[in-house]
Protein backbone atom coordinates (compact mmCIF):
# COMPACT_ATOMS: atom_id res chain seq x y z
CA UNK A 1 0.00 0.00 0.00
CA UNK A 2 2.84 2.37 0.83
CA UNK A 3 4.49 1.71 -2.52
CA UNK A 4 1.29 2.54 -4.38
CA UNK A 5 0.86 5.77 -2.41
CA UNK A 6 4.50 6.68 -2.90
CA UNK A 7 4.29 6.21 -6.68
CA UNK A 8 1.01 8.18 -6.75
CA UNK A 9 2.63 11.00 -4.76
CA UNK A 10 5.57 11.08 -7.17
CA UNK A 11 3.28 11.30 -10.21
CA UNK A 12 1.11 13.96 -8.53
CA UNK A 13 4.15 16.04 -7.55
CA UNK A 14 5.57 15.97 -11.09
CA UNK A 15 2.17 16.96 -12.52
CA UNK A 16 1.84 19.70 -9.90
CA UNK A 17 5.23 21.14 -10.82
CA UNK A 18 4.25 21.10 -14.49
CA UNK A 19 0.92 22.84 -13.94
CA UNK A 20 2.48 25.48 -11.69
CA UNK A 21 5.06 26.26 -14.38
CA UNK A 22 2.35 26.52 -17.05
CA UNK A 23 0.47 29.22 -15.17
CA UNK A 24 0.99 32.82 -16.12
CA UNK A 25 2.72 34.82 -13.44
CA UNK A 26 2.77 38.58 -13.10
CA UNK A 27 5.94 38.73 -15.18
CA UNK A 28 4.68 36.45 -17.92
CA UNK A 29 6.59 33.31 -16.92
CA UNK A 30 6.06 30.19 -18.98
CA UNK A 31 2.37 30.99 -19.17
CA UNK A 32 0.08 29.27 -21.59
CA UNK A 33 -2.89 31.28 -22.57
CA UNK A 34 -2.14 33.64 -25.38
CA UNK A 35 -4.53 33.84 -28.27
CA UNK A 36 -7.60 35.81 -29.09
CA UNK A 37 -10.26 36.30 -26.51
CA UNK A 38 -13.00 36.91 -29.07
CA UNK A 39 -14.05 33.26 -29.16
CA UNK A 40 -15.63 31.86 -26.06
CA UNK A 41 -14.27 28.51 -25.02
CA UNK A 42 -12.14 26.52 -22.68
CA UNK A 43 -8.75 27.67 -23.83
CA UNK A 44 -9.15 31.39 -24.14
CA UNK A 45 -6.86 33.45 -21.93
CA UNK A 46 -9.36 33.43 -19.07
CA UNK A 47 -10.52 29.84 -19.61
CA UNK A 48 -6.98 28.46 -19.61
CA UNK A 49 -6.16 30.35 -16.42
CA UNK A 50 -9.28 29.02 -14.69
CA UNK A 51 -8.58 25.46 -15.85
CA UNK A 52 -4.94 25.59 -14.75
CA UNK A 53 -5.85 27.10 -11.38
CA UNK A 54 -8.54 24.49 -10.74
CA UNK A 55 -6.24 21.64 -11.79
CA UNK A 56 -3.43 22.97 -9.60
CA UNK A 57 -5.69 23.16 -6.56
CA UNK A 58 -6.98 19.60 -7.15
CA UNK A 59 -3.43 18.28 -7.52
CA UNK A 60 -2.33 20.15 -4.38
CA UNK A 61 -5.23 18.60 -2.44
CA UNK A 62 -4.32 15.11 -3.70
CA UNK A 63 -0.65 15.70 -2.82
CA UNK A 64 -1.50 16.65 0.77
CA UNK A 65 -3.93 13.74 1.04
CA UNK A 66 -1.28 11.24 -0.03
CA UNK A 67 1.22 12.79 2.39
CA UNK A 68 -1.24 12.41 5.27
CA UNK A 69 -2.06 8.82 4.30
CA UNK A 70 1.63 7.92 4.10
CA UNK A 71 2.17 9.40 7.57
CA UNK A 72 -0.77 7.47 9.00
CA UNK A 73 0.57 4.24 7.50
CA UNK A 74 4.06 4.94 8.86
CA UNK A 75 2.70 5.59 12.36
CA UNK A 76 0.63 2.40 12.35
CA UNK A 77 3.49 0.05 13.30
CA UNK A 78 4.91 2.32 15.98
CA UNK A 79 5.02 1.45 19.67
CA UNK A 80 2.72 3.71 21.66
CA UNK A 81 4.72 3.67 24.92
CA UNK A 82 6.44 6.69 26.34
CA UNK A 83 10.18 6.92 26.88
CA UNK A 84 9.49 7.70 30.55
CA UNK A 85 7.50 4.48 30.92
CA UNK A 86 10.40 2.33 29.70
CA UNK A 87 12.77 3.18 32.61
CA UNK A 88 11.67 1.33 35.75
CA UNK A 89 12.22 3.11 39.06
CA UNK A 90 14.15 0.09 40.48
CA UNK A 91 17.12 0.73 38.15
CA UNK A 92 17.74 4.20 39.52
CA UNK A 93 20.21 3.92 42.43
CA UNK A 94 19.27 5.83 45.52
CA UNK A 95 22.29 7.88 46.59
CA UNK A 96 22.12 9.93 49.75
CA UNK A 97 22.61 13.62 49.28
CA UNK A 98 25.99 14.79 50.63
CA UNK A 99 25.85 17.08 53.60
CA UNK A 100 26.61 20.68 52.74
CA UNK A 101 30.11 21.79 53.62
CA UNK A 102 30.30 24.01 56.66
CA UNK A 103 30.88 27.61 55.76
CA UNK A 104 34.05 29.15 57.16
CA UNK A 105 33.71 31.54 60.03
CA UNK A 106 36.13 34.08 58.60
CA UNK A 107 38.23 34.67 55.54
CA UNK A 108 40.33 31.67 54.64
CA UNK A 109 44.01 32.30 54.11
CA UNK A 110 46.24 29.62 52.64
CA UNK A 111 48.88 28.36 55.10
CA UNK A 112 52.53 28.56 54.09
CA UNK A 113 54.35 25.27 53.52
Amino acid sequence: MQTILLVAELVISIALIGFVLLQRSEGGGLGMGGGSSSMGGLFTARGAADTLTRTTSILAFLFFLTCILLNILALGGRDQSSILDSVPAANIPAKPMPAPAPSPAGPSVPKPQ
